[in-house]
């Protein structure tokens, strides 16, 4: 009696439900040993792909055949898919199987070798299953092709996105927090180009963003993170990035600032050593003795239940005033720094007139970026003319159109970055009313700076020492926009004949503008030459410039 091996093979659930599942099978193969006088030797359940002949059991079986004596004569299988999907693997592993005197046979698909015309049903048999596998793969290709046209991103969620369904079964990249966060902070922190990438992957990966080095690099590289989809090229379609469904984590203009930096178009800028200040003494370094001309220095004695904070002189000089009095002192001055009524109207027309003057060299580039994507437009319509003149080949209109694609590529994205950091005119009006605020509560807005700002905002507003006497502040000069702003009502209605300027007090006794401040024209020219010193002075506390 011969002896007949069995192999039962399934890769997916659907052919469980056509009828190709495993029991079923073997019910059929057991019934056809029994049917034929065939003894079963060995069975065989894989559960791989037929695309080649790397599967676990099928090895195993190879290795029983190599080192048994004793072989059965043939091996069975329901269809010749079953045994393969792939002809020229097939042939190939039929020849082996000869070598060792099996014989491969499909029960429902049987076929007699010693006839030579029954070769071609073989091959019949083997290639339609893998002509089906390969229009599978391509229409799952094309399908996949076209959602990445419509912007859906595929495949696993990178870093900072989750794989996530709608209610009607649309899969998409939804934001996963805190990830997303971190990310944020890891490419505006490169575009800053003061940090090496791996030293900014290090401080990441302490907040909580675990990635290697490849994985950190993969991530800055890719453009799924500002909102785009790349879609590969494909026979006579070029590569091309589209607009995304799925939500940015980062703008387009950050993402390519990025990408200079990492390949080295934009110099890192050297980080600053930080100057360490003491919470206890913002005005340390910016106060002169009244009685040698020194400067003074502050520091803390301990006493009995706590430390005592003092700003005094260098050894030789005995001025020493308490620090809690001398803060307290100038928040008290620094209420007296008000902006006239009419300064702040006129403001906000001065500031709305640069601001156009500001923006008008930004559109001008952006008309001649625009114009430049014009001419090249151009330029591919004419070689195209040309092509079908038959003047140039189908070579030199591809090398000419490739060319001025790229060129329009680069211009495109030059010219959505020009601007982007500029507010419009809507949020310019909300910027302008905060400024005016904060600079009518200049008191308020300095007691809630860290120190750092604090000594940055009485920097700009006395560019020269200020001389504390104990009871109140003076100093040489102000800084002319700060002098400009702030004229005290009584000031600024002063007598034009005042003549002299000596040291001016905070309290707003500073030299006149030279012209009848009373006057409408006197306030437009102190109006024009305080926008021009300062023009967005007191905007989310920025500094007051020095001007001359």
């Amino acid at each position: 009696m011969k002896t007949a091996d069995l192999y039962i093979r399934v890769s997916t659930d659907e052919q469980a439900d056509k009828g190709y599942s495993q029991r079923n099978q073997e019910e059929v193969l057991r019934r056809y040993c029994e049917n034929n006088d065939l003894q079963i030797g060995h069975v065989f359940f894989e559960d791989h792909s037929a695309k080649n002949f790397n599967r676990p059991q099928w090895n195993q079986y190879l290795q029983i055949l190599k080192s048994s004596k004793i072989r059965s004569s043939v091996v069975l299988f329901t269809k010749w898919d079953r045994f393969s999907r792939n002809a020229g693997d097939a042939y190939q592993m039929i020849n082996i199987l000869r070598k060792f005197g099996v014989e491969p046979q499909a029960i429902e698909q049987p076929l007699d070798f010693s006839i030579p015309e029954n070769k071609i049903m073989l091959a019949l048999y083997l290639a339609t299953p893998e002509v089906e596998n390969d229009r599978r793969a391509l229409n799952v290709f094309h399908g996949m092709r076209r959602a990445k046209k419509e912007g859906r991103a595929l495949g696993i969620a990178p870093i900072g996105y989750k794989n996530r369904i709608t209610e009607d079964g649309k899969k998409y990249f939804g934001v996963q927090e805190p990830q997303a966060t971190y990310i944020r902070w890891a490419f505006e922190e490169i575009s800053r180009g003061a940090k090496a990438a791996d030293q900014i992957r290090k401080e990441v990966n302490r907040m909580g963003l675990k990635c290697g080095s490849s994985v950190f690099y993969s991530l800055l590289r890719n453009p799924v993170y500002c909102g785009l989809v790349f879609i590969p090229a494909y026979k006579e379609e070029e590569a091309a990035f589209v607009k995304g469904q799925h939500e940015p984590l980062v703008s387009e203009h950050l993402f390519y600032e990025v990408q200079d930096v990492l390949d080295g178009k934009r110099r890192k800028v050297k980080s600053k050593a930080k100057y360490e200040v003491d919470e206890n003494f913002p005005l340390r370094g910016f106060l002169q003795c009244p009685n040698c001309g020194g400067m003074l220095t502050a520091s803390s004695s301990k006493g009995k239940t706590k430390y005592y904070s003092y700003y005094h002189c260098q050894p030789g000089c005995k001025f020493r005033h308490r620090a809690e009095e001398v803060h307290e002192i100038f928040e008290r001055e620094l209420r007296k720094f008000i902006p006239h009524p009419a300064i702040k109207e006129l403001y906000k027309v001065i500031v709305s007139k640069l601001f156009s003057e500001f923006n008008k060299p930004e559109n001008d580039e952006r008309r001649r970026i625009s114009d430049e994507i014009d001419r090249l437009s151009q330029k591919i319509s004419k070689a195209r003319n040309l092509l079908l003149a038959d003047v140039i080949d189908a070579e030199d209109y591809r090398a000419l159109k490739d060319e001025a694609e790229n060129e329009i590529k680069k211009a495109e994205r030059l010219l959505n970055t020009i601007g982007t950091n500029k507010p419009s005119q809507a949020k310019l009006e909300k910027l302008m009313d905060k400024a005016i605020s904060t600079l009518s509560r200049l008191d308020t807005h300095y007691g809630n700076l860290p120190v750092s700002k604090k000594r940055e905002l009485i920097g700009s507003i006395f560019p020269q020492k200020i001389v504390f006497d104990g009871k109140e502040y003076r100093t040489p000069k102000l800084n002319e926009a700060a002098r400009l702003i702030y004229m005290i009502n009584s000031d600024l209605y002063s007598n034009k004949n005042r003549k002299g300027h000596k040291s001016a007090f905070l309290s707003g006794q500073v030299e006149p503008p030279g012209i009848e401040p009373g006057s409408k024209q006197a306030i437009q020219e102190l109006s024009t030459r305080l926008v021009s010193a300062w023009v967005f002075v007191g905007v989310q506390g920025r500094k007051l410039p020095h001007t001359t």
